[in-house]
Protein backbone atom coordinates (compact mmCIF):
# COMPACT_ATOMS: atom_id res chain seq x y z
CA UNK A 1 0.00 0.00 0.00
CA UNK A 2 1.34 3.43 -0.91
CA UNK A 3 2.53 5.55 1.97
CA UNK A 4 0.46 8.64 2.79
CA UNK A 5 1.72 11.93 1.39
CA UNK A 6 4.02 13.95 3.58
CA UNK A 7 2.90 17.24 5.08
CA UNK A 8 5.47 19.04 2.92
CA UNK A 9 4.16 17.46 -0.27
CA UNK A 10 0.58 18.34 0.61
CA UNK A 11 1.55 21.92 1.46
CA UNK A 12 3.46 22.36 -1.81
CA UNK A 13 0.58 20.94 -3.81
CA UNK A 14 -1.92 23.21 -2.12
CA UNK A 15 0.30 26.25 -2.64
CA UNK A 16 0.79 25.53 -6.33
CA UNK A 17 -2.90 24.96 -6.93
CA UNK A 18 -3.79 28.21 -5.18
CA UNK A 19 -1.09 30.04 -7.14
CA UNK A 20 -2.46 28.67 -10.39
CA UNK A 21 -5.95 29.79 -9.43
CA UNK A 22 -4.60 33.27 -8.71
CA UNK A 23 -2.86 33.43 -12.10
CA UNK A 24 -6.06 32.46 -13.91
CA UNK A 25 -8.14 34.94 -11.92
CA UNK A 26 -5.64 37.74 -12.59
CA UNK A 27 -5.72 37.02 -16.30
CA UNK A 28 -9.46 37.66 -16.55
CA UNK A 29 -10.25 40.25 -13.89
CA UNK A 30 -9.85 43.25 -16.20
CA UNK A 31 -12.47 42.19 -18.77
CA UNK A 32 -15.94 43.64 -18.27
CA UNK A 33 -19.04 44.38 -20.31
CA UNK A 34 -21.63 47.15 -20.58
CA UNK A 35 -25.22 46.15 -19.89
CA UNK A 36 -27.40 48.82 -21.50
CA UNK A 37 -31.16 48.74 -21.04
CA UNK A 38 -32.54 50.97 -23.82
CA UNK A 39 -34.56 48.09 -25.22
CA UNK A 40 -37.92 46.36 -24.89
CA UNK A 41 -36.87 42.78 -25.58
CA UNK A 42 -34.12 41.99 -23.06
CA UNK A 43 -34.03 38.66 -21.20
CA UNK A 44 -34.81 38.57 -17.46
CA UNK A 45 -31.96 39.72 -15.20
CA UNK A 46 -31.73 36.23 -13.70
CA UNK A 47 -31.04 34.76 -17.16
CA UNK A 48 -28.42 37.43 -17.83
CA UNK A 49 -26.71 36.67 -14.52
CA UNK A 50 -26.46 33.00 -15.52
CA UNK A 51 -25.10 33.97 -18.94
CA UNK A 52 -22.41 36.20 -17.42
CA UNK A 53 -21.23 33.33 -15.23
CA UNK A 54 -20.46 31.28 -18.36
CA UNK A 55 -18.24 34.03 -19.79
CA UNK A 56 -14.86 35.63 -19.06
CA UNK A 57 -16.57 38.83 -17.94
CA UNK A 58 -15.62 39.55 -14.34
CA UNK A 59 -17.30 42.96 -14.24
CA UNK A 60 -20.48 44.50 -15.58
CA UNK A 61 -21.29 48.17 -15.99
CA UNK A 62 -24.84 49.44 -15.58
CA UNK A 63 -25.86 52.91 -16.68
CA UNK A 64 -28.25 53.19 -13.76
CA UNK A 65 -28.87 51.33 -10.51
CA UNK A 66 -31.54 48.83 -11.55
CA UNK A 67 -32.39 46.85 -8.42
CA UNK A 68 -33.53 43.74 -10.32
CA UNK A 69 -30.15 43.42 -12.02
CA UNK A 70 -28.14 44.21 -8.89
CA UNK A 71 -30.08 41.55 -6.96
CA UNK A 72 -29.71 39.00 -9.77
CA UNK A 73 -25.92 39.40 -9.61
CA UNK A 74 -25.78 38.69 -5.86
CA UNK A 75 -23.30 35.98 -4.82
CA UNK A 76 -21.85 35.70 -8.34
CA UNK A 77 -18.60 37.53 -7.44
CA UNK A 78 -19.09 39.65 -10.56
CA UNK A 79 -17.99 43.23 -9.95
CA UNK A 80 -20.78 45.74 -10.56
CA UNK A 81 -20.37 49.34 -11.68
CA UNK A 82 -23.58 51.30 -11.24
CA UNK A 83 -24.50 54.79 -12.37
CA UNK A 84 -26.30 57.89 -11.18
CA UNK A 85 -28.00 59.51 -14.17
CA UNK A 86 -27.11 62.98 -15.40
CA UNK A 87 -30.43 64.33 -14.13
CA UNK A 88 -29.47 63.25 -10.60
CA UNK A 89 -26.42 65.51 -10.61
CA UNK A 90 -28.09 68.86 -9.73
CA UNK A 91 -29.92 67.66 -6.58
CA UNK A 92 -26.92 65.56 -5.54
CA UNK A 93 -24.59 68.54 -5.92
CA UNK A 94 -26.93 70.78 -3.93
CA UNK A 95 -27.52 68.51 -0.94
CA UNK A 96 -25.45 65.67 0.49
CA UNK A 97 -28.64 64.19 1.94
CA UNK A 98 -29.74 63.39 -1.62
CA UNK A 99 -26.55 61.35 -2.06
CA UNK A 100 -27.14 59.61 1.28
CA UNK A 101 -30.67 58.71 0.22
CA UNK A 102 -29.35 57.46 -3.12
CA UNK A 103 -26.80 55.22 -1.40
CA UNK A 104 -29.46 54.02 1.02
CA UNK A 105 -31.74 53.00 -1.84
CA UNK A 106 -29.26 51.67 -4.41
CA UNK A 107 -26.28 50.29 -2.49
CA UNK A 108 -26.93 49.41 1.15
CA UNK A 109 -29.77 46.90 0.53
CA UNK A 110 -27.55 44.82 -1.79
CA UNK A 111 -23.92 45.25 -0.74
CA UNK A 112 -21.82 43.16 -0.14
CA UNK A 113 -23.79 40.19 -1.54
CA UNK A 114 -23.90 42.12 -4.78
CA UNK A 115 -20.30 43.14 -5.43
CA UNK A 116 -20.71 46.85 -6.18
CA UNK A 117 -17.24 48.23 -6.89
CA UNK A 118 -17.77 51.65 -8.48
CA UNK A 119 -20.40 54.35 -8.91
CA UNK A 120 -20.29 56.60 -11.97
CA UNK A 121 -21.88 59.98 -11.40
CA UNK A 122 -23.13 61.01 -14.82
CA UNK A 123 -22.05 59.91 -18.28
CA UNK A 124 -20.07 62.06 -20.75
CA UNK A 125 -21.17 65.22 -18.94
CA UNK A 126 -18.25 67.30 -20.21
CA UNK A 127 -19.36 66.62 -23.78
CA UNK A 128 -23.15 66.71 -23.57
CA UNK A 129 -23.93 68.58 -20.36
CA UNK A 130 -24.98 72.20 -20.04
CA UNK A 131 -22.42 74.63 -18.62
CA UNK A 132 -24.26 74.54 -15.30
CA UNK A 133 -24.34 70.74 -15.20
CA UNK A 134 -20.60 70.59 -15.87
CA UNK A 135 -19.88 72.76 -12.83
CA UNK A 136 -22.23 70.66 -10.68
CA UNK A 137 -20.49 67.38 -11.53
CA UNK A 138 -17.60 67.61 -9.05
CA UNK A 139 -19.77 68.69 -6.07
CA UNK A 140 -22.10 65.78 -6.83
CA UNK A 141 -19.19 63.34 -6.88
CA UNK A 142 -17.87 64.73 -3.59
CA UNK A 143 -21.27 64.35 -1.95
CA UNK A 144 -21.53 60.78 -3.24
CA UNK A 145 -18.11 60.08 -1.73
CA UNK A 146 -19.19 61.61 1.59
CA UNK A 147 -22.31 59.45 1.62
CA UNK A 148 -20.21 56.33 1.05
CA UNK A 149 -17.80 57.30 3.81
CA UNK A 150 -20.65 57.83 6.25
CA UNK A 151 -21.82 54.31 5.40
CA UNK A 152 -18.26 52.99 6.01
CA UNK A 153 -17.90 52.16 2.32
CA UNK A 154 -15.50 54.94 1.31
CA UNK A 155 -12.55 52.62 0.77
CA UNK A 156 -14.58 49.80 -0.74
CA UNK A 157 -16.64 51.47 -3.47
CA UNK A 158 -15.07 54.11 -5.72
CA UNK A 159 -16.73 57.16 -7.28
CA UNK A 160 -15.94 58.46 -10.76
CA UNK A 161 -17.55 59.73 -13.98
CA UNK A 162 -17.23 58.73 -17.64
CA UNK A 163 -15.70 60.86 -20.39
CA UNK A 164 -15.83 60.67 -24.16
CA UNK A 165 -12.68 61.05 -26.25
CA UNK A 166 -13.79 64.61 -27.01
CA UNK A 167 -12.06 65.71 -23.79
CA UNK A 168 -8.84 65.48 -25.79
CA UNK A 169 -7.87 68.55 -27.75
CA UNK A 170 -4.85 66.82 -29.29
CA UNK A 171 -4.21 63.12 -29.82
CA UNK A 172 -1.63 62.89 -32.61
CA UNK A 173 0.91 61.52 -32.00
CA UNK A 174 -0.19 59.72 -28.83
CA UNK A 175 2.77 61.01 -26.80
CA UNK A 176 1.56 64.56 -27.50
CA UNK A 177 -1.95 63.89 -26.19
CA UNK A 178 -3.42 66.89 -24.39
CA UNK A 179 -6.82 67.72 -22.95
CA UNK A 180 -9.02 70.30 -24.66
CA UNK A 181 -8.25 73.71 -23.12
CA UNK A 182 -11.99 74.37 -22.78
CA UNK A 183 -12.35 71.58 -20.19
CA UNK A 184 -8.93 71.66 -18.50
CA UNK A 185 -10.10 73.67 -15.50
CA UNK A 186 -13.04 71.33 -14.91
CA UNK A 187 -10.87 68.27 -15.44
CA UNK A 188 -8.28 69.47 -12.95
CA UNK A 189 -10.82 69.34 -10.14
CA UNK A 190 -12.14 65.96 -11.27
CA UNK A 191 -8.64 64.52 -11.55
CA UNK A 192 -7.69 65.81 -8.11
CA UNK A 193 -10.76 63.95 -6.83
CA UNK A 194 -9.68 60.79 -8.69
CA UNK A 195 -6.20 61.05 -7.20
CA UNK A 196 -7.34 61.74 -3.64
CA UNK A 197 -9.88 58.90 -3.58
CA UNK A 198 -7.97 56.39 -5.73
CA UNK A 199 -10.76 56.24 -8.28
CA UNK A 200 -10.10 55.74 -12.01
CA UNK A 201 -10.35 58.13 -14.94
CA UNK A 202 -13.06 56.55 -17.11
CA UNK A 203 -12.80 57.02 -20.89
CA UNK A 204 -14.64 55.76 -24.00
CA UNK A 205 -12.21 55.07 -26.89
CA UNK A 206 -13.81 53.79 -30.10
CA UNK A 207 -11.47 52.88 -32.98
CA UNK A 208 -14.64 52.27 -35.01
CA UNK A 209 -15.38 56.00 -35.06
CA UNK A 210 -11.78 56.79 -35.93
CA UNK A 211 -12.10 54.47 -38.92
CA UNK A 212 -15.18 56.39 -40.08
CA UNK A 213 -12.98 59.44 -40.66
CA UNK A 214 -10.35 57.48 -42.63
CA UNK A 215 -11.95 54.37 -44.21
CA UNK A 216 -8.89 52.91 -45.93
CA UNK A 217 -7.80 49.23 -45.78
CA UNK A 218 -4.65 50.02 -43.81
CA UNK A 219 -6.65 52.01 -41.26
CA UNK A 220 -9.10 49.15 -40.82
CA UNK A 221 -6.27 46.69 -40.19
CA UNK A 222 -4.77 49.14 -37.68
CA UNK A 223 -8.12 49.39 -35.88
CA UNK A 224 -8.74 45.62 -35.83
CA UNK A 225 -5.34 44.55 -34.39
CA UNK A 226 -4.56 42.90 -37.71
CA UNK A 227 -1.18 42.89 -39.52
CA UNK A 228 -0.30 46.40 -40.67
CA UNK A 229 2.71 48.66 -41.24
CA UNK A 230 2.19 50.45 -37.94
CA UNK A 231 2.22 54.17 -37.23
CA UNK A 232 5.29 55.77 -35.68
CA UNK A 233 5.07 58.25 -32.84
CA UNK A 234 7.58 60.99 -33.63
CA UNK A 235 7.81 61.93 -29.97
CA UNK A 236 8.92 58.52 -28.69
CA UNK A 237 10.12 56.63 -31.80
CA UNK A 238 7.62 53.90 -30.92
CA UNK A 239 5.60 52.35 -33.70
CA UNK A 240 1.97 51.82 -32.71
CA UNK A 241 0.43 48.66 -34.14
CA UNK A 242 -3.21 49.27 -33.21
CA UNK A 243 -5.59 52.18 -32.71
CA UNK A 244 -6.74 51.12 -29.23
CA UNK A 245 -3.26 51.52 -27.76
CA UNK A 246 -2.82 54.83 -29.58
CA UNK A 247 -6.08 56.24 -28.24
CA UNK A 248 -5.49 55.09 -24.67
CA UNK A 249 -1.91 56.37 -24.68
CA UNK A 250 -3.08 59.77 -25.92
CA UNK A 251 -5.20 59.94 -22.76
CA UNK A 252 -2.25 58.76 -20.66
CA UNK A 253 -0.01 61.46 -22.15
CA UNK A 254 -2.66 64.08 -21.39
CA UNK A 255 -2.84 62.90 -17.77
CA UNK A 256 0.94 62.98 -17.49
CA UNK A 257 1.05 66.51 -18.92
CA UNK A 258 -1.20 67.65 -16.06
CA UNK A 259 0.94 65.76 -13.49
CA UNK A 260 -1.71 63.12 -12.80
CA UNK A 261 0.60 60.24 -13.75
CA UNK A 262 -0.70 57.98 -11.00
CA UNK A 263 -4.41 58.23 -11.86
CA UNK A 264 -5.53 54.89 -13.27
CA UNK A 265 -7.24 54.75 -16.67
CA UNK A 266 -10.26 52.48 -17.10
CA UNK A 267 -11.90 51.97 -20.49
CA UNK A 268 -15.60 52.36 -19.71
CA UNK A 269 -16.73 51.56 -23.25
CA UNK A 270 -15.24 50.25 -26.46
CA UNK A 271 -16.71 48.06 -29.15
CA UNK A 272 -17.53 47.56 -32.81
CA UNK A 273 -20.99 47.25 -34.42
CA UNK A 274 -21.75 44.14 -36.46
CA UNK A 275 -24.01 46.01 -38.86
CA UNK A 276 -24.82 49.58 -39.79
CA UNK A 277 -26.16 51.93 -42.41
CA UNK A 278 -24.83 52.43 -45.92
CA UNK A 279 -22.77 55.39 -44.72
CA UNK A 280 -21.14 53.48 -41.84
CA UNK A 281 -17.89 52.01 -43.10
CA UNK A 282 -16.75 48.68 -41.72
CA UNK A 283 -19.84 47.85 -39.66
CA UNK A 284 -19.84 44.10 -40.37
CA UNK A 285 -20.02 40.98 -38.26
CA UNK A 286 -16.53 39.94 -39.43
CA UNK A 287 -15.03 43.20 -38.24
CA UNK A 288 -16.93 43.16 -34.93
CA UNK A 289 -15.62 39.66 -34.26
CA UNK A 290 -12.10 40.69 -35.21
CA UNK A 291 -12.08 43.83 -33.05
CA UNK A 292 -13.56 42.38 -29.88
CA UNK A 293 -11.79 39.04 -30.20
CA UNK A 294 -8.39 40.57 -30.87
CA UNK A 295 -8.87 43.23 -28.18
CA UNK A 296 -9.61 40.55 -25.59
CA UNK A 297 -6.54 38.60 -26.71
CA UNK A 298 -4.46 41.79 -26.52
CA UNK A 299 -5.64 42.40 -22.95
CA UNK A 300 -4.91 38.81 -21.97
CA UNK A 301 -1.37 39.08 -23.33
CA UNK A 302 -0.53 41.55 -20.52
CA UNK A 303 1.72 43.43 -22.96
CA UNK A 304 -0.01 46.72 -22.22
CA UNK A 305 0.54 49.87 -24.26
CA UNK A 306 3.81 51.68 -25.07
CA UNK A 307 3.18 54.23 -22.30
CA UNK A 308 1.78 51.62 -19.88
CA UNK A 309 3.72 48.42 -20.58
CA UNK A 310 3.36 45.13 -18.77
CA UNK A 311 -0.23 45.56 -17.59
CA UNK A 312 -3.73 45.33 -18.96
CA UNK A 313 -6.19 48.17 -18.64
CA UNK A 314 -9.55 47.38 -17.10
CA UNK A 315 -11.84 47.41 -20.14
CA UNK A 316 -15.61 47.15 -20.44
CA UNK A 317 -16.73 45.94 -23.87
CA UNK A 318 -19.77 47.56 -25.44
CA UNK A 319 -22.14 45.83 -25.27
CA UNK A 320 -23.74 42.70 -23.85
CA UNK A 321 -26.93 43.00 -25.93
CA UNK A 322 -28.27 45.18 -28.72
CA UNK A 323 -30.48 48.03 -27.54
CA UNK A 324 -33.30 48.19 -30.06
CA UNK A 325 -34.76 51.48 -28.79
CA UNK A 326 -31.59 53.56 -29.02
CA UNK A 327 -31.85 56.56 -31.35
CA UNK A 328 -29.29 57.46 -33.98
CA UNK A 329 -27.69 55.56 -36.83
CA UNK A 330 -28.37 51.83 -37.34
CA UNK A 331 -25.02 50.88 -35.81
CA UNK A 332 -26.16 52.31 -32.45
CA UNK A 333 -28.53 49.35 -32.23
CA UNK A 334 -25.98 46.73 -33.31
CA UNK A 335 -23.12 46.67 -30.79
CA UNK A 336 -24.37 43.56 -28.98
CA UNK A 337 -22.16 40.51 -28.48
CA UNK A 338 -25.04 38.22 -27.45
CA UNK A 339 -28.53 37.78 -28.82
CA UNK A 340 -31.44 38.24 -26.44
CA UNK A 341 -31.94 34.46 -26.56
CA UNK A 342 -28.50 34.27 -24.84
CA UNK A 343 -26.67 32.81 -27.86
CA UNK A 344 -23.56 34.62 -29.14
CA UNK A 345 -23.96 36.80 -32.21
CA UNK A 346 -20.34 35.90 -33.01
CA UNK A 347 -17.53 34.14 -31.18
CA UNK A 348 -15.19 36.66 -29.55
CA UNK A 349 -13.36 34.04 -27.48
CA UNK A 350 -15.20 35.06 -24.31
CA UNK A 351 -16.24 31.72 -22.85
CA UNK A 352 -15.21 31.17 -19.23
CA UNK A 353 -11.65 29.95 -18.87
CA UNK A 354 -10.77 30.88 -22.43
CA UNK A 355 -7.11 31.87 -22.69
CA UNK A 356 -6.73 31.94 -26.46
CA UNK A 357 -4.09 33.99 -28.21
CA UNK A 358 -4.76 36.52 -30.92
CA UNK A 359 -7.70 35.37 -32.95
CA UNK A 360 -7.26 34.33 -36.56
CA UNK A 361 -9.34 37.28 -37.57
CA UNK A 362 -10.65 37.43 -41.13
CA UNK A 363 -9.20 39.88 -43.60
CA UNK A 364 -10.67 43.36 -43.25
CA UNK A 365 -14.01 43.80 -44.90
CA UNK A 366 -14.42 47.24 -46.35
CA UNK A 367 -17.49 49.09 -47.49
CA UNK A 368 -16.42 52.75 -47.34
CA UNK A 369 -19.07 55.39 -47.97
CA UNK A 370 -18.69 58.00 -50.66
CA UNK A 371 -18.32 60.70 -48.01
CA UNK A 372 -17.06 59.44 -44.67
CA UNK A 373 -18.80 61.19 -41.76
CA UNK A 374 -16.78 63.14 -39.24
CA UNK A 375 -17.15 61.94 -35.67
CA UNK A 376 -16.49 64.35 -32.84
CA UNK A 377 -13.68 63.25 -30.59
CA UNK A 378 -12.43 60.46 -32.85
CA UNK A 379 -8.71 59.87 -32.75
CA UNK A 380 -7.13 59.64 -36.18
CA UNK A 381 -3.40 59.19 -36.15
CA UNK A 382 -1.04 60.18 -38.98
CA UNK A 383 -1.76 57.98 -41.95
CA UNK A 384 1.70 58.16 -43.51
CA UNK A 385 3.18 54.74 -42.83
CA UNK A 386 6.16 55.12 -45.15
CA UNK A 387 8.37 56.66 -42.46
CA UNK A 388 11.47 54.59 -41.91
CA UNK A 389 11.18 53.04 -38.45
CA UNK A 390 13.84 53.69 -35.86
CA UNK A 391 16.08 50.63 -35.94
CA UNK A 392 17.96 51.48 -32.77
CA UNK A 393 16.35 50.61 -29.47
CA UNK A 394 17.99 52.24 -26.43
CA UNK A 395 17.62 50.20 -23.26
CA UNK A 396 15.42 52.80 -21.58
CA UNK A 397 13.36 53.73 -24.64
CA UNK A 398 9.58 53.09 -24.75
CA UNK A 399 10.19 50.43 -27.39
CA UNK A 400 12.62 48.63 -25.11
CA UNK A 401 10.11 48.77 -22.27
CA UNK A 402 7.42 47.30 -24.52
CA UNK A 403 9.77 44.52 -25.64
CA UNK A 404 10.63 43.81 -22.02
CA UNK A 405 6.96 43.66 -21.10
CA UNK A 406 6.33 41.21 -23.94
CA UNK A 407 9.06 39.00 -22.53
CA UNK A 408 7.55 39.31 -19.07
CA UNK A 409 4.13 38.39 -20.43
CA UNK A 410 5.61 35.35 -22.15
CA UNK A 411 7.34 34.31 -18.94
CA UNK A 412 4.06 34.77 -17.05
CA UNK A 413 2.36 32.38 -19.47
CA UNK A 414 5.22 29.88 -19.19
CA UNK A 415 5.08 30.17 -15.43
CA UNK A 416 1.36 29.54 -15.39
CA UNK A 417 1.80 26.48 -17.60
CA UNK A 418 4.60 25.19 -15.36
CA UNK A 419 2.41 25.63 -12.30
CA UNK A 420 -0.30 23.53 -13.93
CA UNK A 421 2.12 20.75 -14.89
CA UNK A 422 3.81 20.65 -11.48
CA UNK A 423 0.46 20.80 -9.69
CA UNK A 424 -0.84 17.84 -11.66
CA UNK A 425 2.36 15.92 -11.06
CA UNK A 426 2.21 16.52 -7.33
CA UNK A 427 -1.48 15.63 -7.28
CA UNK A 428 -0.69 12.28 -8.91
CA UNK A 429 1.84 11.62 -6.17
CA UNK A 430 -0.77 12.01 -3.45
Amino acid sequence: MASPPSTTTTTVATFLLLLHAAVVARSQSYIGVNYGRVADNLPPPSATAKLLQTTSFEKVRLYEADSSIIKALANTNIGITIGAANDAIPPMAADVSFAKTWIGANVLPYYPSSKIILINVGNEVLQYGTPELKTQLLPAMKNMQSALEEASLGGKIKVSTVHSMSVLGQSEPPSAGRFDPSVVDLLKGLLEFNKETGSPFMINPYPFFAYQTDPRPETLAFCLFQPNAGRPDSGTNVKYMNMFDAQVDAVKAALNAMSFNDVEIVVAETGWPYKGGDDEAGATIENAKAYNGNLVAHLRSMVGTPLMPGKSIDTYLFALYDEDLKPGKPSERAFGIYNVDLTPIYDANLSKGSQGGLANAPAPTISPPTDAPTTSGATTLPTNTSTTPNTTTPRDSPTARVNASKNDATLDKMGASLIIVVSLAVALML
